[in-house]
C-alpha cells in the first residue's frame, strides 16, 4: 500500500515538474525564441531584425459575390539581423494566407499574399491577418477591405 502511495506521489511530482519546464521563455503562442538575434555573452550584437511593409492596409474595393482575390503584402528586413516569419493568422476561414518561409537577410524583400473568398459574404467586410515574426513588436496586423455585392 507504501508503495502505490509512494508511486502516485512520485507521478504527480514528474507531472508537475514537466508540465512547468517550458523552454518558451516569451510566453507568446507563436515567438521565436532567437539566440542568434540577442545579445551574445561576448557583449557584441548580431543586431535584431525590422520588418517594415509598404503598406499593411488594402483595400479591394467592389468584389462580385463568390470571387476569390489576392494581395500580396510586400515588406522588407530593414534591421541588421534575419528576419523570420513564424506564422500569420487569419481572423477568419474565408481568408488564407501565404508567407516568405525561409529567413529574409537584411534589405532583402518578402511577401505575404492573402487571399479572400467572397463566397457567402454580403455588404463591407474586414479581415486581419497576425503576422507573428522575430522582431519588436513581434506581431503585425495587415488589413484587408472589400464590399461584396451579388
Amino acid at each position: 500500500m507504501k508503495n502505490i502511495v509512494f508511486l502516485i506521489g512520485f507521478i504527480g511530482i514528474l507531472t508537475f515538474v514537466s508540465c512547468n519546464n517550458s523552454n518558451n521563455k516569451t510566453g507568446g503562442e507563436y515567438n521565436i525564441d532567437n539566440p542568434a538575434n540577442a545579445d551574445n555573452p561576448d557583449g557584441t550584437s548580431d543586431g535584431m531584425p525590422e520588418i517594415t511593409f509598404d503598406e499593411t492596409e488594402y483595400n479591394f474595393g467592389t468584389v462580385i459575390q463568390g470571387e476569390k482575390v489576392i494581395h500580396n503584402f510586400v515588406f522588407t528586413n530593414t534591421g541588421k539581423g534575419n528576419l523570420i516569419i513564424s506564422n500569420v493568422k487569419a481572423s477568419c476561414g474565408c481568408t488564407v494566407p501565404k508567407w516568405t518561409k525561409e529567413p529574409i537577410k537584411p534589405g532583402e524583400k518578402g511577401t505575404i499574399e492573402i487571399k479572400f473568398d467572397s463566397s457567402n459574404r454580403d455588404g463591407k467586410q474586414t479581415k486581419t491577418a497576425k503576422v507573428y515574426s522575430n522582431t519588436t513588436p513581434n506581431v503585425t496586423e495587415l488589413v484587408i477591405r472589400c464590399e461584396v455585392i451579388y
